[in-house]
This record gives structure tokens, C-alpha cells and sequence, in this order.
């Protein structure tokens, strides 16, 4: 499982000109956590993703989401596992299938609301705008 996240002042999803997920954190900063699940993932990676979006310290003064209770904007972005070794086109074949993928994005949302995290999201296979006011910019990317 692989994951880019980013510190925000604020993000947002549209699809067909709908928000369907948005955060604003001026004070705090949020995340902004495109994941991408992969087809070799192990069984329990989600729970890891939980915990490292949680509680990576990578807010303002180095504190994390849950220390100052920031907000997280979960988007699906199974590019993440683009191939472009070879070739002009990407290869996508080390991206888990949507019927992998869309269940354990759920679970990354359940697990972090589940620790009082507020959680916005995207929609899993949509066509989807994502806008970003990104802080620093700070951005990390985590593997699982």
C-alpha cells in the first residue's frame, strides 16, 4: 500500500461539479492522503495506513492528526502504483482491482473515524477533481 500525504490548509473532491468530500483547517492543518492499494498487499496494511496517518508527525510543529485533532481528506488513487520503466505508457498491473481496492479504502476510513478522526472522501472509481491549499508544501510519501 503505498499513500502521498499532505499537509493542507484545506482540500476538496468534486465530482460532476458535486464536492463530495471536503476539509478546511487553517489552524490545525489537515491531510490530504491519496492511497493507492496494491495487488501484493498483506492482509493487515490497512491498519498500518491507519496508524501512520494518525500519528506521522507531520503537521505544523511537528504534531500529527490525532495530537491536534486535523481533519483527513481520503482519496483513491490506484496511479499510484503506475510502472514507467519501459515504454511511454504507465502499467497499472501492480494496482490491486477495484474489488480489492474500494474495500480496504473503506476500512482506512472506518479505522481512522474510529479513532475520532473527522474523515472526508472521495468516490472510489469516480472522475474526480481534487483541489488542495497545500501547506509548507510538505508531503511525504508512505509505504505499508
Amino acid at each position: 500500500m503505498k499513500a502521498v500525504l499532505t499537509r493542507v490548509s484545506s482540500a476538496s473532491v468534486e465530482v460532476d461539479g458535486e464536492i463530495v468530500g471536503e476539509i478546511h483547517c487553517p489552524e490545525t492543518g489537515g491531510i490530504l492522503a491519496l492511497i493507492g492499494v496494491g495487488r501484493e498487499d498483506s492482509p493487515d496494511a490497512w491498519e498500518t495506513m491507519v496508524r501512520k496517518i494518525a500519528e506521522l508527525r507531520v503537521l505544523e510543529h511537528e504534531t500529527s492528526v490525532i495530537d491536534v485533532g486535523a481533519p483527513v481528506l481520503l482519496v483513491s488513487q490506484f496511479t499510484l502504483y503506475g510502472r514507467t520503466a519501459k515504454g511511454r505508457r504507465p502499467s497499472w498491473s501492480d494496482a490491486a482491482p477495484s474489488e480489492i481496492a474500494e474495500p480496504v479504502i473503506a476500512r482506512i476510513a472506518e479505522g481512522l473515524q474510529a479513532r475520532g478522526i473527522q474523515v472526508a472522501t472521495g468516490r472510489f472509481g469516480a472522475m474526480m477533481k481534487v483541489a488542495s491549499v497545500n501547506e509548507g508544501p510538505f508531503t511525504v510519501l508512505v509505504e505499508c
